[in-house]
């Protein structure tokens, strides 16, 4: 027997090659396979698809990796050439499409991948036909799913090529080569810019408790596309039930729900109910989760696009899909976003979509259950949405007392026993939050806008402090007006009318008698129920939060920036700065948020502070 080399040396390389192997082999379940296919087999279509080369890693989202189970928990947070390879060898694909049998295109066997991907059908507003005839992922493939800790997980890419469901297809009834440079949203592939500013928002809504898709991984690719892979416990959307219910497919509508509604149960976000009342508790369970989610839209300024055809909403009330996701930092009123042949909903009008939205799941509850599909004007007083509306002014009151700084017990105790008061002020807090310049409607980079005069946030984070100094719960109304004008407001705008003296009084007025329910009902002076108040708002209402106008400038800074970095750091950099957008006085510090840029080198400390610069700069704006 001849050896090559030392056998203990070649022994000892060989485990230590075989370790990081072993530790990634999770991402061998993510092959294309997903339970959907044969629960709804005609809500799909299916592709081959193969790999696509000249990729490389540009981020992966550690945390999310390991709440999935698909890395180590103890797993440094830097990637190595085994990890790197894995995530390419899993994630670096693009599907052979229509256009490519067309074409008769030829590609390496090597390259196919042995199971096929699906692209999911969904009802979607932008196609001619209004029944999801054509519509679905049109740029997007489902990878697969994962179970852990008895959770499972859905992933899917967007950017991995053009399917025969995108609107283009619909529209121009041809099929797109994938990554066409002549075509723009028709050629299937994502960009690098979309990936990281959807990673950096989606983990900030994350933290600070606004459910959402997150994402997992961003492959880039020369030119500047690249595959954004996202990753939630359930990416369904309500226009994938909506679909079937359009078309009158009673059993591909009952096979949907009972999909979600099994998903649900077993991921412990639903309880469980008999089979006879299962619909109803689906109905009912639509309405909380879509109230909440509108009251948390409103309360935040985070605009979402809410439409009837519920595509751009997961069916959990979850974000999905951040090509029109936008973080107002004031309450913008009047912004549309222009989506070429059409205006979107307004800030306010969400509420009433997600409305809609829950009215149709009470026409799908009563499909399944009679097999008669009844007009959705049938159901405008179902009992579920006086449960909606219920739920929808609980939250709003909920937030806002988060807003004003108030702690939990605080919270409980206004909310069970001092309820009008907390209704009543939220009234005249919405009079100044909605006042809009008298400028009007003026034109944006992607749609229309007119501007609020106040900023609410520097009010909350503001007011208590000037209490504090002034030693009494009033200041004067000029001194009020300008603690929280905003930059958009011009001198007409801000005008000292007996109308607006007398909602100033009130405003201070309601506000005081907040903080002294509270201080009698915990037995404090209302000083140090200020002080705390005050400590709790200047968190929530910090001046550098992100908006949509920000996460854009901070990403193509930051996309500047990092090419002089070296892979390691801009995964410090991005996850510092997910971190300073932690707005819950309560939210946990864990050892990998706090102290990162101390130990870091100058020009990352330097480019931080240059980012949250950025973000002060763009508090205002949409």
């Amino acid at each position: 027997m001849f050896h090559m080399g030392n056998p203990k040396r070649a022994t000892s390389d060989r485990r230590k090659s075989e370790r990081p192997a072993q530790s990634y082999s999770r991402f061998a379940e993510i092959n294309g396979n997903h339970s959907l296919k044969a629960a709804v087999p005609n809500g799909y279509v299916d592709y081959e698809v193969r790999k696509r080369h000249g990729g490389k890693v540009a981020f992966f989202n550690f945390e999310l990796a390991k709440e999935m189970g698909l890395i180590p928990a103890d797993h440094p947070r830097r990637l190595n050439n085994e990890l790197s390879e894995q995530l390419l060898e899993t994630f670096s694909i693009v599907l052979i499409n229509e256009w490519d049998i067309e074409n008769n295109r030829k590609f390496p066997k090597k390259d196919i991948k042995p199971h096929r991907y699906m692209a999911t059908r969904y009802l979607q507003l932008q196609h001619p036909s209004k029944r999801g005839d054509t519509s679905g992922d049109g740029r997007g493939l489902w990878n697969g799913e994962v179970k852990s800790k008895g959770v499972t997980w859905d992933v899917s890419s967007s950017g991995t090529g053009a399917t025969c469901l995108s609107p283009a297809v619909a529209i121009q009834k041809k099929f797109f080569k994938s990554g066409d440079p002549k075509v723009c949203y028709g050629n299937g592939y994502n960009c690098v810019e979309d990936g990281f500013s959807t990673a950096l928002m989606s983990e900030i809504f994350h933290i600070n408790g606004i459910p959402t898709e997150r994402t997992l991984v961003i492959i880039e690719f020369p030119g500047g596309s690249s595959i954004n892979v996202r990753a939630a416990k359930n990416l369904l959307r309500p226009s994938h039930l909506f679909h079937h219910l359009k078309q009158g497919n009673l059993e591909g509508l009952k096979s949907a729900v009972n999909y979600l509604i099994e998903r649900q149960v077993a991921n412990g976000e639903w309880k469980a109910s008999t089979k006879a009342s299962a619909y109803q508790h689906f109905s009912e369970q639509m309405a909380l989760s879509f109230s909440k989610l509108a009251a948390q839209f409103e309360t935040e300024y985070v605009f979402c696009w809410l439409d009837w055809d519920g595509d751009n909403i997961l069916a959990n009330g979850g974000i999905i899909d951040y090509g029109s996701v936008r973080q107002f930092g004031l309450f913008h009123s009047e912004y549309r976003y222009d989506d070429v042949d059409r205006f979107s909903t307004k800030l306010a009008e969400q509420k009433l979509k997600a409305r809609y939205m829950v009215q149709t799941c009470a026409q799908i509850r009563s499909f399944l259950q009679s097999g008669q599909r009844r007009n959705i004007r049938k159901f405008s007083k179902d009992p579920v949405l006086k449960l909606f509306d219920e739920n929808f002014e609980f939250w709003m009151d909920e937030l806002l007392l988060q807003k004003l700084g108030f702690g939990s017990r605080e919270r409980d105790l206004l909310m069970k026993d001092h309820r009008t008061q907390v209704t009543s002020f939220r009234k005249i807090y919405s009079h100044f939050e909605r006042t809009q310049c008298q400028r009007g409607i003026r034109t944006v980079a992607d749609g229309i806008t007119s501007d609020a005069v106040f900023s609410m946030r520097d009010c909350l984070r503001e007011l208590p402090q000037r209490y504090l100094k002034e030693k009494r719960m009033w200041i004067e109304a000029e001194d009020f007006i300008q603690l929280m004008k905003s930059s958009y407001a011009r001198k007409s705008d801000l005008k000292l009318t007996p109308y607006r003296l007398d909602k100033i009084r009130e405003f201070q007025n309601s506000y005081a008698s907040l903080v002294e329910t509270v201080a009698k009902k915990t037995n404090i002076k209302p000083e140090r129920s200020l002080l705390e108040i005050t400590m709790r708002s200047s968190v929530v209402n910090r001046p550098n939060r992100v908006t949509g106008d920000g996460i854009i400038e901070v990403t193509e800074k930051m996309l500047k920036m990092r090419k002089n970095w070296s892979q390691a750091e801009l995964q410090i950099f991005v996850q510092q700065l997910i971190s300073a957008q932690v707005f819950d006085p309560s939210y946990p510090k864990t050892s990998g948020q706090t102290g990162i840029l101390s130990r870091s080198k100058e020009h990352l400390r330097g480019a931080f502070d240059a980012v949250l610069s950025c973000l002060s700069e763009y508090r205002e704006s949409l």
